[in-house]
Order: structure tokens, then sequence, then C-alpha cells
């Protein structure tokens, strides 16, 4: 079982926020998940967003694997080099 780090939308239309989630590869974009990081909110300026940092670490020692937005995401939280 593959497991990604990943952005599931929420929000209203034309209106979305993300929450940052743990979940199966092939579990569909606002399906199951197995653990919730924390949030983005792209529609501040500038862009906001919170991560448990701790157990993001946790995630990432046991092999799962962060989408490219997640991972620019954890750069800038300093969480990945």
């Amino acid at each position: 079982m593959a497991v990604k780090i990943r952005l599931r939308r929420m929000g209203a239309k034309k209106n979305p926020f993300y929450r940052i989630i743990v979940a199966d590869e092939r579990s569909p974009r606002d399906g199951r998940f197995i653990a919730e990081l924390g949030t983005y909110d792209p529609n501040q300026e500038p862009a906001s967003f919170k991560i448990d940092e701790d157990e993001a670490k946790k995630w990432l020692s046991n092999g799962a694997q962060p989408t490219d937005i997640v991972g620019k995401l954890f750069k800038k939280a300093g969480i990945v080099k």
C-alpha cells in the first residue's frame, strides 16, 4: 500500500481551501483518508498554511510520499530540505 501526503479540497464553489491529509494513493481526492496534518488556504494574501510538524515528520519517516504542492509547503515550513 503506497501512502501519499496530499491536499483534500474543501470550501465553497470558486472559494477553495485545502486540508493536508495522509491517504492511500488509490483513494479518491476527497475520499477516505488516514490522518489529517494541517490546512492550506491559497485565497489569503499571502497564502497561509498550518502543519503539525511532528506528525508530518513521523509520516515521512514511515515512507509516505508528499505530492509536489505539499512538498513545497513542507519546504516553506522547514520540515523537508
